[in-house]
C-alpha cells in the first residue's frame, strides 16, 4: 500500500491510514461501529462501504480514486496564461465580473468562479474582506415611481487627478437609472437640473430618497436630525410639486444607491479609459446616448407589480419651480441688489413706481434672473444684472430719478410759495388782527 500511496497526495495517503486503522478497530470489537463513523465524521451507512471496500480490495481499495485522474473540464495551461494576461495588459482595472463578462469578446468561455480564483491566486485580484454585522434587506417598492434615490459619488472617474461628481437618479423598484451626469461638483443647480430631467421625462414621483446633504437637508447639529420646517431650496421644489422627500441617516440605510456607486465605480471610469475619453462634455455625451442604456439592460430588475406611479405634469411650470429664490425689498430708485448686482426695474404699466414693493428673485439653472412682483413677471436679466428684452417706448420715457434717490415733480406742475398756502398766518397778518 506504501508504494500505492506515492502516486496520491499526502493528505489522500494520510485519510486511507486513518480509515484503516479506525476500521479495524471496529471490526475487532474495541468500539461501535456508531463510534467509528463519528471518529471519521461520515455515516454508518458510508462507514459500512468503506468496510466492504477493504474486505475485496484490501487496504489500496480506501483510496481516492478520483486523486488520480485529472478532470475532463480542466482549463489547459495556455488558455489560463492567457486569460492573466489579457488582465495585465488591457483589463487591469476591471473588476472580476466586468473581466468576465469581457472575455466574451475574446471567445473565451469561462465560468466566472474559475476567472475570479485564478486572478487571486495570481495576485491580481484581492480577496474581499469578510462583510460585517448582519442586516435585514428593505424590500423594494412594488411599483416604478413610487420612490426614487439621488446621490453623488466623488470619485477620479478619468483615472487621474482631477476629482469629479457623478449624480445618479435610479427607481426603487427596478433599479433603473433615469439620469446619469458628472459635474465639477455636486450642488442646488445640479440636483434640480437632474430632477428636473427625469420630471420631463417620466413625470412626477411620490416620494425621493436622499442624503442629509446642505442642499437637501438643514440640519441645525451635525449628524442630528433635519429641520421639516425650514425647506433647502431643493425641499421647496419638491413640496411645490407634491413629492415628499425622505432623508437617510446612514450609508447603510442606502444601501441600494449605494451598491449601485460600487458598480459604477468598478466599470465606469474602465469604460472611458478605453475609448479615450477625458473630457466631462464628451463622457456625459457617452452616458446619454449609450452607457446607461446599456447599465440599465444589464442590472435592471423586474418591479413586483405591474403598472406605474408617475404622474403627468403637464400643467406645472417647471422652469419655475426649479429656481433657487430669494427675497428682496426694490429699493427708492426702482432697484433691487442681489449678490453684489444692481437690476435697474423699468417703469410698469399697472404701477407708478416699484419702490418698497417685495421682489422674489429666481436664479435659473443657467444663471440667469427672474424678478417675480405682485404675480408679475419683470425681466429676464442676465447673469451680470442687465435686462435681456428689449425696453418698450413707454418704458424709455420713464422718469428718472435723482442721485439722492428722490422724485422732483414735473416742470409744468411746480407751484410758487405763496403766504396763502401757508396754514399759520404770517407775522404782519398777526399784527393787523
Amino acid at each position: 500500500m506504501r508504494e500505492s500511496m506515492e502516486i496520491y497526495p499526502r493528505t489522500a495517503a494520510e485519510r486511507a491510514m486513518k480509515l484503516q486503522e479506525v476500521l479495524l478497530r471496529a471490526t475487532s470489537g474495541k468500539i461501535k461501529w456508531w463510534q467509528a463513523a463519528e471518529l471519521i465524521g461520515i455515516s454508518e451507512r458510508q462507514l459500512r462501504r468503506w468496510r466492504k471496500r477493504l474486505e475485496d480490495e484490501g487496504p489500496q481499495g480506501l483510496l481516492d480514486r478520483r486523486r488520480r485522474k485529472p478532470s475532463s473540464r480542466r482549463v489547459s495551461k495556455k488558455q489560463a496564461e492567457e486569460v492573466l494576461s489579457l488582465y495585465r495588459d488591457k483589463y487591469f482595472d476591471l473588476n472580476v465580473r466586468h473581466f468576465h463578462e469581457k472575455l466574451g469578446e475574446h471567445q473565451i468561455g469561462l465560468s466566472y468562479t474559475w476567472v475570479k480564483q485564478a486572478l487571486q491566486a495570481a495576485g491580481l485580484v484581492k480577496r474581499k474582506a469578510r462583510r460585517g454585522v448582519h442586516r435585514k434587506r428593505r424590500e423594494r417598492r412594488p411599483l416604478p415611481g413610487m420612490m426614487l434615490h439621488i446621490d453623488g459619488s466623488e470619485h477620479h472617474w478619468f483615472q487621474d487627478e482631477r476629482k469629479h461628481d457623478l449624480i445618479v437618479i435610479l427607481d426603487d423598484a427596478t433599479s433603473e437609472i433615469y439620469y446619469a451626469q458628472l459635474a465639477e461638483e455636486e450642488s442646488t443647480f445640479t440636483v434640480m437640473a437632474g430632477l428636473r430631467a427625469v420630471i420631463e421625462q417620466k413625470g412626477l414621483f411620490c416620494s425621493l430618497y436622499s442624503d442629509r446633504g446642505a442642499h437637501f437637508w438643514l440640519t441645525p447639529k451635525s449628524g442630528g436630525k433635519v429641520d421639516y420646517d425650514r425647506p433647502t431650496q431643493v425641499g421647496r421644489a419638491m413640496k411645490e410639486l407634491g413629492v415628499n422627500m425622505i432623508p437617510s441617516y446612514s450609508p447603510q440605510a442606502r444601501g441600494r444607491s449605494e451598491r449601485s456607486f460600487s458598480t459604477w465605480q468598478g466599470r465606469l471610469p474602465q469604460e472611458l479609459r478605453l475609448r479615450g475619453i477625458r473630457t466631462l462634455e464628451a463622457a456625459n455625451k457617452f452616458l446619454n446616448e449609450h452607457y446607461i442604456a446599456e447599465f440599465n439592460r444589464r442590472f435592471t430588475v423586474p418591479a413586483a407589480e405591474r403598472g406605474t406611479a408617475f404622474l403627468s405634469c403637464r400643467h406645472r411650470n417647471l422652469e419655475m419651480v426649479f429656481t433657487q429664490r430669494y427675497e428682496r425689498t426694490v429699493d427708492r430708485d426702482n432697484t433691487v441688489r442681489f449678490h453684489n448686482l444692481v437690476m435697474q426695474l423699468e417703469l410698469a404699466h399697472w404701477r407708478h413706481t416699484l419702490a418698497g414693493c417685495k421682489a422674489i428673485i429666481h436664479q435659473h439653472t443657467d444663471i440667469t434672473l427672474t424678478l417675480m412682483i405682485a404675480g408679475h413677471r419683470i425681466g429676464p436679466y442676465s447673469a451680470e444684472g442687465k435686462l435681456l428684452t428689449p425696453l418698450s417706448k413707454k418704458q424709455i420715457k420713464a422718469v428718472e430719478k435723482t442721485l439722492r434717490g428722490k422724485v422732483p415733480f414735473p416742470l409744468n406742475l411746480q407751484i410758487p410759495h405763496n403766504t396763502r398756502d401757508s396754514h399759520f398766518p404770517t407775522a404782519s397778518t398777526a399784527t393787523n388782527l
